[in-house]
């Protein structure tokens, strides 16, 4: 993997040079850049990365400009000291946002969805895969048919959705059910990834309502919910690893 560091703090990129060579020492450093002139520069006459490590406020400015004189499709993973820019980071095919000083194992939970990116690329164009990770406008709501009229029933009162003989249903905060007419292949387009995993094919779990995860056989993992410890939902060995990074183990 080839990576840009983009960072004016001498001391700040020679320790993330340090992290990276001790998670990921097959990856190769191609650079070191200090400014936004440096980078526009280097950018325009370069082969590009793989990926870039990315400061916020650099010697000359923020690292968004940038962004708006080079057109780039490629993931960034920004490492700032200052939590105020995430929305806008997200914006600019950021993976990740972590704050200063790194923390060893956030670094190499940022690798492994950088990873993950990089194995389905060659089904799926850079951009589409990105969707996952910036900011959009995903689904609020929903207009459930009552009586003679419809009600609104917001995202944010779901713990979970659910499908059973092609029949998907949300269950609420309040242990209620509702019948969603969307399948779970379309909601999981339309519900921010942010809040929601697709676990396996039968649930879409919202964050908060996880309770407790366990190891399963096979590498497996047991997810039990807060609110209902009676539903057990399975996430499989190949999700495993991306279901504890979105959860920030």
């Amino acid at each position: 993997m080839n990576i840009l560091i983009i960072e004016d703090e001498i001391l700040n990129a020679d320790r993330l040079k340090r992290l990276i060579q001790e998670i990921r020492p097959h990856a190769v450093i191609l650079d070191v850049l200090e400014s936004v002139e440096e980078s526009v520069n280097w950018l325009s006459t370069h082969a590009l990365p793989q990926a870039i490590m990315m400061d916020i406020q650099l010697s000359d400015g923020l690292s968004f400009e940038i962004f708006q004189r080079i057109k780039l499709e490629l993931p960034v993973i920004f490492v700032t000291a200052y939590d105020e820019y995430a929305i806008r980071a997200f914006k600019q095919h950021a993976i990740d946002y972590l704050l200063k000083p790194v923390d060893r194992n956030e670094l190499s939970m940022a690798f492994e969805k950088l990873e993950y990116l990089n194995h389905l690329t060659s089904q799926q164009s850079l951009e589409s895969l990105l969707t996952a990770y910036k900011p959009k406008e995903y689904r609020t709501r929903f207009l459930i048919p009552y009586r003679d009229e419809f009600r609104a029933l917001l995202v944010s009162d779901i713990q979970y959705f659910s499908s059973e003989m092609k029949i998907t249903k949300a269950r609420l905060n309040t242990g209620a059910e509702e019948t969603i007419p969307q399948t779970l292949d379309e909601l999981e387009k339309q519900l921010d990834p942010r809040l929601f995993f697709r676990a396996n094919r039968q649930f879409i779990v919202h964050i908060d309502s996880i309770g407790r995860v366990f190891n399963y056989f096979n590498s497996k993992l047991k997810v039990t919910l807060k609110r209902d410890d009676t539903v057990e939902i399975i996430v499989s060995r190949d999700k495993a690893p991306l279901f504890k990074s979105w959860l920030g183990y």
